[in-house]
C-alpha cells in the first residue's frame, strides 16, 4: 500500500517547540485523511533544528466510494413537502429519486446520492497545503515580499522547502502536487547544513532516512538523545569522572543538532569553591552543557560535556576550547554575584522584599514573609520542631529573592538562601529549612525530613493555597498559573511521608487571619468557613490523584472524606487503607453487598414517605407480632448494631489516639474498628434470608425500615458505603 513521506525544511526551530510540533503535524495530518475515509497502518512524526517530517504508511491508493440515502415525504404527499425535499438533496425532479416500500407506513421518496472516491494524492494536496498554513504554532513569523500579505504563511522560521512523496514501496513515487506560498511541493532535501548542504533527492521513507544519515544528519530525537546520552558517559568514564544526567537538558540539546559530536571541555578548578548548584546552573543555563563529578566523593569536576553540531578537523579541540573560555567567564560573573551577596545578611534583605509584590491582592513578600513566621511558629506544634528556629527560618526564606544570584537565576531561590545562611552563622536547620522550602516539586522530588524544614515547606504552601483561594483564583480546567494542585500535592507529601497529624483547617483559618488583604471584598462569602470547605474539596480531588498514582481506590478516599470534619490527611488515608484490606476480605464484600441491599430499600421508601422517615429508633417490643425466625433474625441484627454502635465509636477514638504515634506502622489502629463492623454480616444476612422489611403491617414495616437506617447509620461511622463503587 501507498506511503506519504513529508518534509517542512526551514530556518532554525527552537527546541523547546519540536516535540510540539512533530505531534501536531502527525495530528493535523492524520485527522483530515480520517475525516475524508481515509485511513492508514502507521504515522510518525520526526523533527530536527532545521525540519519536520512525517511518515504515513499504508494509505489506500484512493478514497472509498460512498453513498447516502436521504428519506423523503411519502409518495403523493402535498407539493411543498415534496418541493422541499427536492431542494434539500439538490434533486431537479422526482424522476432523479427512487422509491422505496416501508411494510408500515407505504412508499416514500428516496434520494440516493452516490459518489467515486477520488485519489489520494489528489486528497494530500487538498489537505497538506491546509495543515501548513493552519499549522498551530506558538509563535510564528512572515517574511520576504509575501509579508505585506494579510493571510500570507506564517511559519516558526521562514520555510524554504517542502518535500512530498506519494506512493507504493515497489514502485516510482509521485510528488504530492500543490504549493504554499510560492514554496511548491518537491522530490529533494538537504543535508547537514556545513558538512553536507547539497540537494538530496528522495522517494520514500526508508531511503530519505538513510541519505538523511549518509547527509550527516539524525532525523529520530530519541537517536540523537541516546548519542548524546552515552557518548557522554563514555567520555566521562575514560577520564575518571561520572556524567551528572539531565534528562531536559538532554532534550534540549537533542533539539539544538542534526549531527550530535560530545566533546569534553574544561574551565579554572577554582571555581569549583562556589556552590555546585551555582556552577551546574551557570554552566547548564548558559551554554547547555553537562557537568561531570567524580564518582568516589561527589564533588563537581573542572571538566564538563559540551554537544557540537560538526565534526571539525582538530577532533573538536578549539571548539571545546572555546566553550571553556565562555564556560569560565560565566563562572567569573557567578562568582562576583555570590561574593557581593555574602557581603549583605539574610536579615538585612528584608526591608527590600517589601519593595517585591507577591500578587496585587495579597500584597509583598515582606508581608508574606512575616505570614510565614507565624505559621510556621504554629505548625512547630505538629512537628516536634524548635518554635524559634521554625519562625525564624520562615521569616528569612525569600530574603534570596533579592540577591544578584537569584536575579540572574531565579531557579536557584532557596537553595542559595540556604548557603547564605551557612556561611552567615545561622542554625543548621534554619539553612537546611531555607534550602528545602520549595520541596518537594514532583512526584520524584525528595521530601524535607528535618522538623523545621517541614514547616516552613508547609507554612509557604498553606499560606499560598489559603491566600489564593480566597482571593478567588482557584484553577481552573488545565490552567493553574500559580501552581496550587502542585503546592496541595507538596503539602500531602510532606504530611503523609512524615506521618504528621495536621488539623488543615484550623490551619486554614490561622492562614487566613494573616493574610493581607488589599481589597477584602474579594474574599469569598462565608468568610473563613467558606473557604476552608472549598480547600478541603480541593485536597480531596489531590489526595486521590496522589493515592492512584500508589495504586489506591479513588472511590474509598470519597467514602471516608464524606464523613463530616474530615482534614486530618494521615488519618483519612489510614482509615482508606484500612478500608481497602477490609472490602477485599470475603465479610467485607458480603457486608457491602447487605449495606447496599439495606440502603437501596430505605432510599426506595423515603421517596414515599419523605426523607427522615425512618430516622426514630427501633423498638423491639413490637417483635412478638412476629414469627419465631423473624423475631430472631430482626433481634440478632438489632444487637449487633447496638453493640457495634458504641464499640465502633471507642476504636475509633482509640485509633485517632495512636495514628501518628513512634511505631504505629506496624500496628493496626482502624483494623478492631473495621472488625466490629464485620460482626454484621451473618446478622445482615440472616435478616435478608428470613424477613420482609414491607411487611403489609405498617407497624412492622416501619420498625423493619428503621433498623435498615439505624444499620446505614451505624457503618456510615466508618466511612460513606454509599460512595464505594462496583
Amino acid at each position: 500500500m501507498p506511503d506519504l513521506l513529508l518534509e517542512l525544511f526551514s530556518e532554525e526551530i527552537p527546541a523547546r517547540m519540536q516535540a510540539g510540533a512533530a505531534e501536531d503535524l502527525r495530528r493535523l495530518v492524520t485527522g483530515a485523511l480520517r475525516e475524508r475515509g481515509l485511513s492508514h497502518e502507521g504515522a510518525a512524526s520526526f523533527a530536527t533544528p532545521r525540519r519536520l517530517a512525517l511518515h504515513i504508511s499504508g494509505l489506500p491508493a484512493r478514497q472509498p466510494d460512498t453513498r447516502d440515502e436521504k428519506r423523503g415525504p411519502r409518495v403523493g404527499a402535498p407539493d411543498a413537502a415534496v418541493q422541499g425535499f427536492l431542494k434539500s438533496a439538490g434533486l431537479k425532479s422526482l424522476a432523479e429519486a427512487k422509491i422505496q416500500r416501508d411494510s408500515k407506513k407505504g412508499e416514500f421518496y428516496v434520494a440516493v446520492a452516490e459518489q467515486k472516491g477520488r485519489a489520494t494524492i489528489e486528497v494530500l494536496a487538498e489537505v497538506l497545503p491546509a495543515a501548513i498554513k493552519g499549522f498551530p504554532w506558538q509563535k510564528s513569523m512572515r517574511w520576504g515580499e509575501a509579508s505585506a500579505r494579510t493571510g500570507s504563511l506564517r511559519w516558526v522560521r521562514p520555510l524554504h522547502a517542502i518535500l512530498a512523496t506519494f506512493g507504493p514501496e515497489t514502485e516510482e513515487t509521485e510528488v504530492v502536487p500543490f504549493a504554499v506560498d510560492g514554496v511548491a511541493a518537491d522530490n529533494f532535501t538537504f543535508g547537514h547544513r556545513f558538512m553536507a548542504p547539497g540537494k538530496i533527492k528522495v522517494r520514500r521513507f526508508d531511503d530519505y532516512a538513510a541519505a538523511l544519515e549518509k547527509a550527516k544528519v539524525v532525523l529520530d530525537p530519541a537517536r540523537r538523545r541516546d548519542i548524546i546520552l552515552y557518548d557522554a558517559r563514555d567520555l566521562a568514564l575514560a577520564q575518571g569522572l561520572e556524567l551528572v544526567e539531565d534528562e531536559a537538558l538532554l532534550h534540549e540539546v537533542a533539539g539544538l543538532v542534526e549531527w550530535p559530536v560530545v566533546l569534553i571541555g574544561e574551565f579554572d578548578s577554582a571555581f569549583l569553591d562556589i556552590p555546585p548548584e551555582v556552577v551546574r546552573t551557570t554552566i547548564r543555563v548558559n551554554q547547555k552543557c553537562f557537568v561531570l563529578q567524580d564518582p568516589s566523593s561527589g564533588r563537581l569536576s573542572h571538566k564538563f560535556v559540551l554537544v557540537a553540531n560538526i565534526e571539525a578537523a582538530d577532533g573538536g579541540a578549539a571548539i571545546a576550547a572555546g566553550n571553556g573560555q565562555v564556560v569560565q567567564a560565566r563562572l567569573s560573573d557567578a562568582k562576583f554575584f555570590w561574593e557581593t551577596d555574602l557581603k549583605i545578611k539574610l536579615e538585612d534583605r528584608l526591608e527590600k522584599l517589601e519593595q517585591i509584590v507577591f500578587h496585587e491582592k495579597l500584597g509583598t513578600q515582606g508581608e508574606r514573609a512575616k505570614r510565614l513566621e507565624n505559621l510556621a511558629r504554629n505548625i512547630a506544634l505538629y512537628t516536634c520542631a524548635d518554635e524559634a528556629l521554625a519562625a525564624r527560618a520562615a521569616l528569612l526564606a525569600k530574603a534570596d529573592l533579592t540577591s544578584e544570584m537569584v536575579g540572574e537565576f531565579p531557579e536557584l531561590q532557596g537553595v542559595m538562601g540556604g548557603h547564605y545562611a551557612r556561611e552567615q552563622g545561622e542554625d543548621k536547620s534554619v539553612a537546611e529549612a531555607i534550602e528545602d522550602h520549595y520541596k518537594p516539586q514532583g512526584q520524584s522530588d525528595r521530601v524535607p525530613r528535618a522538623p523545621v524544614a517541614i514547616c516552613v515547606a508547609l507554612a509557604d504552601r498553606l499560606d499560598m493555597l489559603t491566600g489564593f483561594f480566597a482571593i478567588g483564583e482557584k484553577p481552573t480546567g488545565s490552567k493553574d498559573p500559580y501552581g496550587l494542585r502542585r503546592a496541595a500535592l507538596g503539602v500531602i507529601a510532606l504530611v503523609l511521608e512524615n506521618k504528621l497529624r495536621l488539623p488543615l483547617r484550623s490551619l486554614f483559618a490561622e492562614a487566613f487571619g494573616q493574610a493581607n488583604f488589599v481589597d477584602r471584598s474579594d474574599v469569598p462569602v462565608g468568610g473563613q468557613d467558606n473557604l476552608s470547605d472549598q480547600l478541603m474539596s480541593f485536597f480531596s480531588e489531590r489526595l486521590k490523584v496522589y493515592l492512584r498514582e500508589r495504586g489506591a481506590r479513588y472511590d474509598l478516599i470519597d467514602a471516608v472524606f464524606a464523613l463530616p470534619g474530615q482534614d486530618d490527611l494521615l488519618l483519612i488515608v489510614s482509615r482508606v487503607e484500612a478500608l481497602g484490606r477490609f472490602l477485599d476480605t470475603e465479610d467485607g464484600k458480603d457486608l457491602l453487598a447487605g449495606y447496599r441491599r439495606a440502603t437501596n430499600i430505605v432510599r426506595a421508601e423515603e421517596k414515599n414517605d419523605g426523607a427522615g422517615a425512618f430516622d426514630g429508633a427501633f423498638d423491639p417490643t413490637l417483635l412478638k407480632d412476629t414469627t419465631e425466625i423473624q423475631d430472631t433474625a430482626e433481634k440478632l441484627l438489632w444487637r449487633v448494631i447496638a453493640n457495634i454502635s458504641v464499640e465502633i465509636p471507642e476504636k475509633l477514638k482509640l485509633a485517632y489516639e495512636r495514628i501518628g504515634q513512634p511505631g504505629f506502622e506496624q500496628q493496626t489502629p482502624f483494623e478492631d474498628a473495621m472488625e466490629s463492623m464485620s460482626s454484621l454480616r451473618d446478622p445482615v444476612d440472616v435478616f435478608f434470608e428470613n424477613v420482609t422489611v414491607n411487611s403489609g403491617n405498617p407497624v412492622l414495616r416501619l420498625n423493619r425500615l428503621r433498623l435498615l437506617n439505624e444499620l446505614r447509620t451505624a457503618m456510615h461511622k466508618i466511612a460513606d458505603f454509599s460512595k464505594i463503587a462496583g
